[in-house]
């Protein structure tokens, strides 16, 4: 095990744990845990907070994705509800871009879909219970952290392009600074009639009549038929086996099987013997993941369109890929794509709890704030996730009406001998799955801590050859990626992207928290 300095302890117990980006919404779930509430109530708990407190990176009108493990009956699951363009969006609306705000971003909201499911799945509460404080930070308020007052006064000139935005998050006319009070009542009163009348009013009641209406008015082509229509998807998770372990992640519109390929090439090589954030090791990291990324700029989509080969995930196929990465040189990017054989802005949190079921949970409007629009008489911000199809007809990810786009977003849970050992994710675009494949070897090849893996000094492939590189990475690191003609730039000491959660389940019951440096959060036990 590699000894580098942590700056935070391990959080260690054995009766519930709970990892969020918000010590808000931590502290959330683990009063549902400490209420006797399962890990699906405290997630959905600590899920709708960081709606209110991290507006900029998930929301009421954004998507989600998790996967439960269901100790009881021993099964694992997907939860995909990611939504589909309106019926009324069309590649001939745009010329030559789709725009990343306003009306015409948005695909159909799934998130609250997603706790609709797990709640009624899994869950052991009610609506009312699991969005009690969430309702409470909305119309009570909040004090708004240093990170989000930060947001909100570099993104004044998008959000001030909309008064419902404004009067929402900015209702002074002016950003918020750290401390100042944040009310958003008109939040806290959609917050309520959900936890009053159910989830699925926020698609087929007043609430979806309310968001189609300002979205029709602004110029959008949302409908209530549009948001009436949507249902989150229950699948099975993809999944692959890293030397001595099994790791399972989201299936498509999700990219989770890029860190799937990832580390079916990684395990050809043996990464405990380069060393812990060595060069070498560094190195077959990225070279992986460039390879991967490649698949996926071919392949992946809207599963109803194309589906995802499962020969992406052939050891056979995974070693003629891995047999392309020089370890004396850089490949160019973007590579080509292989020819398998046949067969986002964002919040991620995890929980186990006391039974021992575990999920894995990530939510996202895509980028900062979303379209930058909110429903006037709602509170709700929607996603911009339209923006991520391509205009090109020709490549697989075009859009077209009541079509999934691809998702960045992607979580895992690793096992072995049949039962989870780490449950773990983080936000970050296309930067999510660079990050999981670093936290993953980490844990599995060089024997880190939960925490140990969440501070690690991190890498970030860019374009090309160019890596951005923290500067507590060992000098050794940069000079042999320097050598192997990787562009390298120094940034900060925790300026990576992501904000890693991760969770570790021992033999003996001890469960072990992580919570990244660089978001607001942390890990709570009992």
């Amino acid at each position: 095990m590699s000894g580098m300095f942590t700056t935070r302890a391990p959080v260690q117990g054995r009766r519930g744990v709970i990892a969020t980006s918000n010590c808000l919404a931590t502290e959330a779930g683990m009063n549902i845990l400490r209420r006797g509430g399962n890990c699906i109530d405290a997630i959905i708990s600590a899920a709708a907070v960081l709606n209110v407190v991290e507006p900029h990176s998930s929301h009421l009108g954004g998507d989600a994705f998790m996967l439960v493990w269901d100790a009881g009956k021993q099964a694992i699951t997907a939860i995909n509800s990611s939504g589909v363009t309106p019926a009324g969006l069309h590649a001939r609306m745009f010329d030559g871009q789709i725009p990343a705000s306003g009306f015409l971003s948005s695909t159909i909201p799934g998130q609250v879909a997603a706790w609709d499911v797990a709640l009624a799945r899994f869950g052991t509460m009610s609506p009312a219970e699991v969005l009690e404080e969430a309702i409470v930070y909305a119309g009570e308020g909040f004090a708004v952290s240093r990170n989000l007052s930060t947001l909100l006064e570099s993104s004044y000139g998008d959000l001030a392009q909309f008064p419902s935005t404004m009067a929402a998050l900015m209702p002074e006319g002016a950003a918020l600074e750290q401390g100042d009070i944040l009310r958003q009542l008109d939040l806290a009163a959609t917050l309520s009639t959900l936890a009053d009348e159910g989830f699925r009013v926020f698609y087929e009641g007043k609430i979806a009549r309310r968001i189609a209406e300002f979205w029709r008015a602004g110029g959008g082509v949302i409908t209530a038929g549009d948001l009436a229509a949507h249902q989150a998807k229950v699948l099975e998770p993809l999944h692959t086996t890293y030397r001595d372990w099994g790791v399972y992640e989201q299936p498509p519109v999700s990219q989770g099987h890029i860190l799937l390929q990832s580390l079916d090439m990684v395990e050809t090589f043996d990464l405990a013997a380069m060393g812990h954030l060595s060069p070498e090791a560094v190195h077959v990291c990225i070279e992986a993941n460039k390879l991967a990324h490649a698949d996926k700029d071919r392949y992946t989509t809207d599963p109803k369109w194309s589906p995802l080969p499962l020969g992406l995930l052939s050891k056979q196929y995974a070693a003629e890929r891995a047999a392309l990465i020089d370890m004396g040189r850089a490949l160019e990017s973007p590579p080509l794509p292989g020819q398998p054989p046949a067969a986002s802005d964002t919040t991620y949190l995890c929980c186990v709890d006391r039974w021992g079921n575990a999920v894995s949970y990530i939510q996202s409007i895509f980028l900062p704030w979303g379209c930058a629009v909110v429903a006037a008489g709602t509170g709700v911000l929607l996603n911009d996730r339209a923006c991520g199809f391509s205009l090109d007809p020709a490549h697989v990810n075009f859009l077209e009406p009541g079509k999934k786009t691809v998702h960045t977003l992607n979580t895992y849970m690793v096992f072995r001998e049949g039962r989870p050992v780490f449950v773990g994710g983080t936000p970050g675009g296309d930067v999510q799955v660079q990050t999981n494949l670093q936290v993953i070897t980490a844990l599995l090849d060089f024997g880190c801590e939960p925490q140990q893996a969440a501070e690690d000094p991190r890498w970030m492939r860019h374009e090309g050859r160019c890596i951005s590189l923290e500067q507590r990475a060992l000098a050794k690191t940069f000079a042999g990626l320097t050598q192997r003609g990787h562009e390298v730039d120094v940034i900060g000491p925790y300026a990576a992207g992501g904000r890693v959660q991760v969770i570790g389940l021992a033999d003996n019951g001890v469960l072990t928290g992580g919570s990244d440096p660089r978001c607001d959060g942390c890990a709570l036990t009992f």
